[in-house]
């Protein structure tokens, strides 16, 4: 490993160009550059000539070996710019200028003097030496080993194992395969040895022509050529290194040469290794500030993406060409699709839908956003596609397993239960993510580290497959949504998350506080009394974030006031009025609204003679604009450019007072439709929708779809689904894209209830729109409206 020095670390272009110029003046320093970064491209060989030339200033002058190749290229590329004071690279026996190379190791020699020479075994003649027999033994291009054609022996060896390949497709797959006679006759000498390379043990092969073979001939239709599996983790994918004896897939070979990075010290691969010989990983590879370079545009010192002719580009500054993609119509950057000719945009690369043609759910490569096609309906001709060595299914551009073929494999690794197979509890896991209809989003989610140490944990056993289980663990956004996936598929029984973890939430804030009297009085409190009351007003239904959040405020409300009263020396019981006054016009944050229910709550079970009375609702607080309601309600209603769910959440919001929360759990199973009319059950009595929102409706319930489809379970219930499988979409995300759209559901839901308390009587308007009568009444007054005589006024119909 030879030892750089800084300066070649550093700049191996500015070394190279100064010692040319130093000896040529005559010569552009651009044009010496340019002629560097094309004889050298790439850091290493820059970095090897800067330093040869530097160990061997006179090589410039003199052009003897032994020197790397690019030395060589550099003096030839030089003297073909007008260079006269550079020497050409000159023989190493002979001393003649060469205008090209043939070297031996780094020595350089002419057409005379570079080939070797010995004695032929089959003529005697002093020749060059053409190939050598499976002795070793030197042969002329006159005489060939054995004396039989390579590519007749190999056709015999293949028709010998599958009769149905045409023999000249088997000699065109050998001529493609390996394109120098030598090396074809080392083929052949290998399945003469092993024909059983062909049907399986293709990562025994000494030479990996063998391994190209086997791939032509499966290419070609072969039945009976096999591609072999990789002997360490039993995939099919291609053969690279021999480890042992035997040839491995990439992976394993990795793994095989993995080290501790001097840099980082992760475990892995070294890409390089450093001026010592130390390994050094690839992230500390392009993070060295040694081998990133100043960028053309951004002027930072950065790794290099692509190199133009006026200079490097740094991965930020790298931009495609913004073309209209033919598929999409957007005008965004693009590339060139291979398989249309025509630009495509990074979304449209990425997309999976239903095929228009085939009705199957494949990667789109071509057609247009409403009738798009999938690989083979765009290329229906044979060979274009090249199939997936594991599945057998055409559409790939490359020959690797596709992506299902490796969510499959990654998916064995995690759910394996120490004997080989999935551990059956999770075999519906297993179906459901295999046959995703996005299989690169569940691929790029199996390679995160949280979700699949948990799936290990759970598939081996070592952790049970409880929801109690997953509690022990840390609250985060991955372990939710691994949970969502295990209900979903099964894995795990339905709950209601929300009072869940509001359970957990309360046993946390109680089990923090040091004083047994007031941990016995925050759980009456807030379990036997908010808690129980809560599950008993829900009758089974789940829980609401609202509910969830508005309990957790009376609860540190209540919180607050017992710490206020501690650092006091004071207690529920001994506390006075003028007290609890004192503390509501102290400063800092306080809940007023939510510890006024603790108080009474207290007052009720005779534990302190505080009070603090309700503050009852004397209506809306901000002024209700009938106008702005309705002109959102048109936009809403007519504005095809929208989402047709937003359309449809806001006019929920607009037309029938409904909060996000309320709308947001809305199924299908809502909706109803016969001939004439479209019906939509919020309360206990339907409401019929008008045109166009019954067919906006009806449009969201045909289109609607959620973010995390799940395979055959994938098809939610939920009006507005989310982005957890089987979850809907959450009130708060609701609320975020109805503000989008300059909809404030607070105010625009009081201008509703406004509305409809002063056209519909209290009863009426809290059956058909699913609120607390109370609450109709309330708004009822708020309206000066007067129903009094709506009975006698029925009556007389």
């Amino acid at each position: 490993m030879p030892v750089f020095a800084s300066l070649v670390l550093a700049d191996p272009l500015g070394v190279i160009v100064g010692l040319v110029t130093g000896i040529d003046p005559s010569l552009d320093t651009a044009t010496v550059q340019k002629i560097a970064e094309t004889t050298a491209a790439g850091r290493a060989k820059r970095r090897k000539l800067a330093q040869a030339l530097l160990d061997k200033p006179s090589l410039l002058v003199d052009g003897r070996s032994p020197a790397p190749r690019a030395a060589g290229d550099l003096l030839i590329a030089l003297r073909r710019a007008g260079s006269t004071a550079v020497s050409a690279p000159v023989c190493t026996k002979c001393g003649k200028q060469l205008r090209t190379l043939q070297r031996r190791g780094e020595d350089w020699y002419c057409g005379v003097c570079g080939p070797i020479r010995e004695s032929c075994v089959g003529c005697g003649k002093v020749r060059r030496v053409h190939s050598r027999d499976r002795a070793g033994q030197p042969c002329c291009v006159a005489c060939r080993p054995d004396g039989q054609d390579a590519t007749d022996t190999v056709v015999g060896i293949v028709a010998g194992i599958d009769p149905a390949l045409a023999a000249d497709v088997v000699a065109s797959a050998v001529i493609v395969a390996v394109s120098q006679p030598g090396q074809r006759q080392q083929l052949a000498w290998a399945l003469q040895d092993r024909p059983d390379l062909l049907t399986g043990a293709g990562a025994e092969a000494p030479v990996p022509s063998v391994l190209r073979l086997i791939d032509l001939l499966c290419d070609a239709g072969s039945t009976k050529v096999v591609r072999p599996p990789c002997p360490h983790c039993g995939r099919v994918l291609t053969l690279v290194k021999p480890r042992d004896g035997l040839r491995l897939c990439r992976n394993c070979v990795a793994k095989s040469r993995a080290e501790t990075c001097a840099g980082c010290g992760v475990v892995r691969e070294a890409a390089t290794r450093g001026e010592h010989g130390e390994p050094l990983c690839p992230n500390c590879l392009i993070t060295d500030p040694a081998n990133q370079e100043i960028c053309l545009d951004c002027g930072r010192r950065r790794p290099v993406s692509i190199r133009t002719p006026d200079g490097p580009i740094c991965p930020s500054c790298r931009t495609e060409p913004v073309l209209t993609c033919a598929i999409c119509t957007r005008v965004a950057p693009c590339a060139i699709n291979q398989a249309t000719g025509e630009p495509w945009c990074k979304a449209c690369r990425q997309r999976w839908a239903r095929c228009s043609r085939c009705d199957q759910v494949r990667a789109v490569r071509g057609g247009i956003r409403t009738q798009p096609l999938c690989a083979t309906c765009t290329r229906p001709e044979p060979g274009f596609w090249r199939s997936c060595p594991g599945c057998g299914l055409e559409g790939q551009f490359g020959s690797g397993p596709c992506t299902r073929c490796n969510i499959d494999a990654r998916l064995r690794e995690l759910l394996d239960d120490g004997t080989g197979s999935v551990r059956a509890e999770l075999t519906s896991l297993h179906h459901n993510l295999l046959h995703a209809e996005q299989p690169d989003t569940v691929l790029s989610w199996l390679a995160k580290n949280s979700g699949a140490a948990i799936l290990r944990e759970l598939a081996a056993a070592d952790r049970a497959l409880t929801h109690e289980a997953l509690d022990e663990l840390p609250d985060t956004k991955p372990l939710k949504h691994l949970r969502a996936i295990l209900v979903a598929t099964g894995a795990l029984p339905v709950r209601d998350e929300h009072m869940a973890r509001l359970e957990q939430a309360v046993a946390r804030a109680i089990g923090q506080r040091d004083n047994p009297d007031e941990q016995h009085l925050l759980r009456r409190y807030a379990i036997w009394h908010m808690l129980r009351r809560l599950r008993s007003r829900n009758r089974g239904a789940e829980t609401t974030s609202i509910q969830a959040a508005n309990l957790m405020r009376h609860l540190r409300g209540a919180l607050q006031l017992l710490d206020w009263l501690t650092a006091h020396q004071l207690t529920l019981q001994t506390a006075r009025q003028g007290d609890l006054d004192r503390w509501l016009t102290s400063d800092g944050p306080k809940h007023h609204r939510e510890v006024g229910h603790f108080i009474r709550w207290a007052k009720t079970q005779k534990l302190t003679n505080l009070e603090l009375p309700a503050i009852r609702w004397a209506g809306p607080q901000e002024a209700i604009d009938t106008e702005a309601r309705w002109e959102q309600a048109r936009r809403l209603l007519h504005d095809d450019t929208l989402k047709p769910e937003d359309r449809v959440a806001g006019l929920f919001v607009l037309l029938y007072a409904q909060w996000p929360a309320a709308i947001c759990r809305l199924t299908i199973d809502h909706v109803t439709t016969d001939d004439q009319t479209v019906q939509l059950l919020l309360g206990d009595e339907p409401v019929e929708l008008p045109e166009p929102l019954a067919g906006l409706v009806l449009q969201l319930v045909a289109t609607r779809r959620g973010h995390a489809r799940l395979g055959d379970r994938g098809t939610s219930q939920w009006l507005f689904p989310g982005g957890e499988p089987a979850r809907h979409v959450s009130s708060y995300r609701l609320t975020e894209r109805l503000r989008h759209l300059g909809l404030r559901t607070g105010q625009a839901r009081s201008a509703a209830l406004f509305q409809l308390s002063t056209e519909l009587p209290a009863a009426l308007l809290a059956r058909m729109l699913g609120i607390h009568i109370s609450v109709a009444v309330n708004w009822q007054r708020a309206s000066a409206a007067d129903w009094a005589a709506y009975a006698a006024d029925v009556s007389r119909r």
